[in-house]
């Protein structure tokens, strides 16, 4: 059974509504799924809710309604939302799902009995907000706590922790050993940083279940529950086990009630998550592996966080961007593309509308709707739709681009690959304006020569279709279906010159990217 290539995302905490970056970073995984896909591999894409915890039960009750509805109503918005998306994952995880929820208590009496954990007393400060502990460090000169603690109340109780402390050495040799685990390269710094220059404290695994009952019980004590992170990052194993991961069910010792699949998908290939969360993902999460007894996922791709017009996204000042609203009024691939084109991975980007509004008419009215429209305008005017003998005057310039596509979808740098595929749409553009095929038409003589010219310009259209997909899945489509051809073009080999078979005939051309007054 050969092992998939599996690609999650972070679970998004249900205190509230998606947003653009909950978006972004979806978008993000799904065309790294789907390239890989276009590659030829089997792929394997996660994403989903973390649906426990303090401020999750604190929104239940202020909405007068008990958690597990809380999560549900939801759960039914995000989904939807995926769906908008035209994600193409393969599960949609809830941490309130039983195959988790068994699967964690498994995992933590393992861990419990291999001496992982031990139990001692805490005293000191908590915020609710950020379900954390702090310590004296946290404090600002003047004595308090910075406000987007929110609340800060001293808490003296008892709790399990998991001794961190002993692998601290192992962690920073191993990140140093293993150059592409965390990336940008920005932050594997960081993460050494913090390594290198902290002390690392045990990391507390429960909750006292006096204070707080929304969570997984404790298998080996009834008085806590499971403290969400631990919850939470346990998602990416315990769905490999509901899939039947032999890695994850032998180290585990878990058995799954029911098998549906029996897929090989752990370790995860990359996991794509927000800056925020980097020291969960980089320190806790391999360490945790590593007590499991289970390998390290192959890569944390770390992205950045959105500004709109160089302020903070902010609902209480109303400085919002609503991936829905923009959704429905440009279209998701307008949407897909601007987010993916505007913001390499790694860095913060900087929405602005007018930078939206810029990109869409330069880029896809002007740039690969014009090219797509004029080409096969021309095909029908000129030649009736049908498609002349081949020639290969642009065949160097759309194997280039299909030569660094292919690489840079090995890399996940998705900016890189819209740049050098959209060197091809301009090339094509060009490559118009030198022909002018509208002035051959005019001449007799020149038939043979605007047949190489509709030939060269149809080809390179359905050479775009291939190379686009993962990112415009939509327009590639109908690319393939105004050049009369079947299916969906998700093969990254049909890039190859020279698909088009003369005598094919073309489909009627649409617009693809309808020009907009602004």
């Amino acid at each position: 059974m050969s092992k998939r290539f599996y690609i999650t995302t972070a679970i998004d905490y249900v205190n509230g509504q998606p947003h653009l970056g909950h978006a972004y970073e979806k978008i993000i995984a799904d065309v790294i799924a789907r390239a890989r896909r276009s590659l030829g591999q089997e792929v394997f894409f996660l994403t989903g809710l973390d649906e426990h915890g303090q401020k999750v039960q604190q929104a239940a009750q202020a909405e007068k309604k008990n958690p597990q509805e809380y999560c549900d109503a939801l759960a039914a918005d995000w989904q939807a939302f995926c769906k908008k998306l035209e994600l193409t994952n393969d599960d949609f995880v809830r941490t309130t799902q039983p195959r988790h929820k068994e699967f964690v208590q498994a995992i933590l009496s393992k861990l419990n009995d291999t001496g992982h954990f031990y139990k001692a007393t805490y005293t000191g400060f908590y915020s609710a907000k950020e379900e954390t502990f702090l310590t004296e460090k946290d404090r600002r000169p003047d004595g308090t706590f910075d406000p987007s603690y929110g609340e800060v109340v001293e808490l003296k109780e008892d709790n399990y922790y998991f001794k961190l402390g002993a692998q601290q050495q192992w962690l920073i040799d191993y990140i140093e050993a293993n150059p592409d685990f965390i990336t940008p390269t920005y932050r594997r710094n960081e993460v050494l940083g913090f390594l290198k220059n902290n002390t690392l404290e045990d990391l507390c695994i429960s909750r006292p279940l006096a204070r707080l009952n929304w969570g997984i019980p404790i298998p080996f004590d009834p008085n806590f529950v499971t403290y969400v992170w631990f919850d939470a990052l346990v998602n990416y194993i315990s769905i490999a086990a509901a899939h039947g991961d032999e890695t994850v069910l032998a180290a585990s010792g878990y058995q799954p009630s029911t098998l549906n699949s029996q897929l090989a998908l752990w370790p995860a290939d990359i996991h794509v998550i927000g800056k925020d969360i980097l020291k969960f993902h980089a320190v806790y999460w391999p360490i945790m592996l590593k007590a499991m007894g289970l390998p390290l996922p192959k890569q944390i791709l770390v992205h950045g966080w959105w500004q709109k017009d160089g302020a903070k996204i902010s609902k209480s000042t109303g400085n919002v961007v609503d991936p829905i609203a923009v959704i429905n009024e440009w279209g998701l691939d307008a949407f897909r593309f601007y987010v993916l084109r505007e913001l390499d991975i790694g860095p913060d980007g900087n929405w602005t509308d007018a930078g939206f509004r810029s990109r869409y008419q330069a880029e896809l009215a002007n740039g690969l709707g014009n090219l797509v429209n004029r080409s096969l305008s021309m095909l029908k005017r000129y030649r009736n739709g049908v498609v002349p003998a081949r020639s290969n005057e642009l065949a160097a310039d759309a194997a280039k681009a299909a030569d660094e596509t292919r690489a840079l979808f090995k890399q996940s740098q998705l900016q890189s690959a819209l740049q050098s595929i959209w060197g091809l749409v301009n090339r094509a553009n060009q490559y118009v304006d030198q022909t002018a095929p509208f002035k051959l038409a005019k001449d007799p003589a020149q038939a043979q020569r605007l047949d190489e010219v509709l030939y060269n310009l149809t080809e390179t259209c359905r050479v775009l279709a291939v190379l686009l997909w993962p990112f415009l899945p939509g327009t590639a489509t109908k690319i393939y279906a105004q050049l009369g051809l079947p299916g969906s073009p998700d093969k990254l080999d049909a890039a190859t010159w020279g698909g088009l078979q003369a005598g094919q005939v073309i489909g009627d051309p649409a617009p693809l990217f309808p020009r907009k007054d602004v």
